[in-house]
């Protein structure tokens, strides 16, 4: 499939995201008619605003609850599934986010280890069916839950758990992984797609999609079926980093600017995800923050973010995992109601995006796809850790330097504390397992000699 970016220039582009622009027109080349586009509402001021789902007539509320980091009784977030998640709080942040307007939640059978959906049910069933949207996935990632019979099982036990005879919006989870071999697999071979098809009929699924992460080739292919499938919204990841990081490069499996227009192009409603990248657009160096600050003082650093994603108007909801009542609170606040970015504010944050993207970190946003690791190696923590030393001004370059033994030193203890001994750098054997699950392609054993030939380095003195 050609790269709908020779047939919409940068400055179209631009044109689209502008709060001055009109509603973008839909291609009627595939698919929808031209005129089915996404329509947003918003009341008055201080309250949240909406997209017209074109299908179906759903007002969904622009910022989506993603229910992967619930709250836990030891405070922590519950995506490891270490710690019991704190149902009460959950009921809290639900109550909260249905009272001030957000009314899409997302979920999964493999979030928080297996706890997310009962979670999300139990706060969610306390309120009328009609007053939210929930979202899961078919998450049959592991060859035995390939078998038709397992799939549906997976189905049924998520409506069980959820406490609904319906489930709003039905998502193929993360597809693109393994290629189309493994989405073959997981999907086609089994019948598990022409079944869910067949549960959309019913009405048992209102509206069908998939979730994109991975092999462009998957995300062209299932584009080009939907004729035959007539996808009623896709996810995908989108954020102001990504869409300038895959500029110039053939790398369009990252490249959110390519995976919308070909999702506008068919009239296809986006749900967005990641647009914080895990986190690290709200974690930004010192310098980074005061540029934004200095644009709009009173706004967070994940606000831009927020914005960035909330402006095209393909776009039906932009998901966000908040864990903590003031992360909701914020979000709430930028969508109410969302303010459009306009082109000088994309300009600025495509300048911004570049000068992220100096600094060496490692695009890991935390998803744990590549856990667990059959070493014990705790990936996501010890990348995590190597690139806030790295937003923080926390890596040591010379002994010559006047911070070095300040920096030396919160270097090596904060790995220690973010990442027990044994679960380190220095037991990677280079296996390659969890590069195939890496949404982002990180060559991630590449990155684990680095950290530990750096650490070694500090540790014996040699930087």
């Amino acid at each position: 499939m050609e790269n709908s970016k020779n047939n919409i220039t940068r400055r179209d582009f631009l044109k689209r995201l502008g709060a001055g622009a009109s509603t973008i027109a839909l291609s009627s080349c595939v698919g929808k008619a031209a005129e089915e586009t996404i329509e947003s509402t918003t009341q008055t001021n201080g309250e949240m605003t909406y997209r017209i789902n074109p299908t179906t007539g759903d007002k969904v509320s622009i910022l989506g609850y993603g229910m992967m980091r619930l709250p836990t009784k030891t405070g922590q977030s519950a995506r490891e599934g270490k710690d019991e998640i704190d149902q009460e709080m959950v009921n809290k942040l639900v109550d909260y986010a249905l009272e001030h307007g957000v009314n899409y939640f997302d979920t999964s059978p493999v979030y928080c280890q297996g706890h997310s959906e009962e979670a999300t049910g139990i706060a969610l069933s306390r309120h009328p069916r009609d007053s939210y949207y929930v979202a899961t996935k078919l998450s049959n990632f592991s060859p035995v839950a390939w078998k038709r019979e397992e799939s549906i099982k997976m189905f049924e036990n998520s409506l069980k758990n959820l406490k609904v005879d319906y489930v709003d919006y039905l998502l193929l989870h993360s597809v693109g992984g393994g290629g189309m071999e493994q989405f073959s697999k997981r999907y086609l071979e089994n019948g598990v797609l022409d079944y869910l098809v067949e549960q959309r009929k019913a009405g048992r699924i209102r509206n069908l999609g998939f979730s994109y992460h991975g092999d462009i080739a998957v995300f062209d292919y299932l584009l080009s079926e939907h004729e035959k499938y007539k996808w009623d919204f896709v996810q995908i990841q989108y954020n102001y980093v990504d869409c300038v990081q895959a500029r110039g490069t053939d790398n369009r499996s990252i490249d959110g600017e390519y995976l919308y227009n070909e999702l506008e192009k068919r009239g296809i409603p986006a749900v967005i995800m990641e647009p914080l990248l895990g986190g690290r657009l709200s974690k930004l160096p010192t310098h980074i923050v005061e540029r934004l600050k200095q644009r709009r003082p009173e706004d967070s650093v994940a606000s831009w973010a927020f914005r960035f994603a909330g402006t095209p108007k393909g776009i039906l909801t932009v998901l966000s995992g908040m864990t903590y009542m003031e992360h909701l609170k914020d979000n709430i606040r930028t969508y109410s109601p969302l303010d459009e970015l306009n082109e000088s504010e994309v300009a600025f944050l495509e300048e911004t995006a570049k000068l992220i993207l100096k600094y060496p970190t490692v695009p890991c946003n935390d998803c744990k796809y590549c856990m667990p690791c059959p070493y014990g190696i705790d990936i996501p923590a010890i990348l995590l850790h190597y690139n806030k030393c790295v937003n923080e001004g926390n890596m040591p370059k010379s002994s010559m330097d006047a911070e070095y033994a300040k920096q030396r030193r919160a270097f090596l203890v904060g790995y220690d504390r973010s990442v027990p001994k044994l679960r380190q750098a220095d037991h990677c054997i280079g296996c390659g397992q969890c590069v195939g699950h890496c949404p982002q392609n990180i060559p991630i054993p590449a990155k684990l000699q680095m950290i530990d030939g750096f650490v070694e380095e500090l540790k014996q003195g040699l930087i």
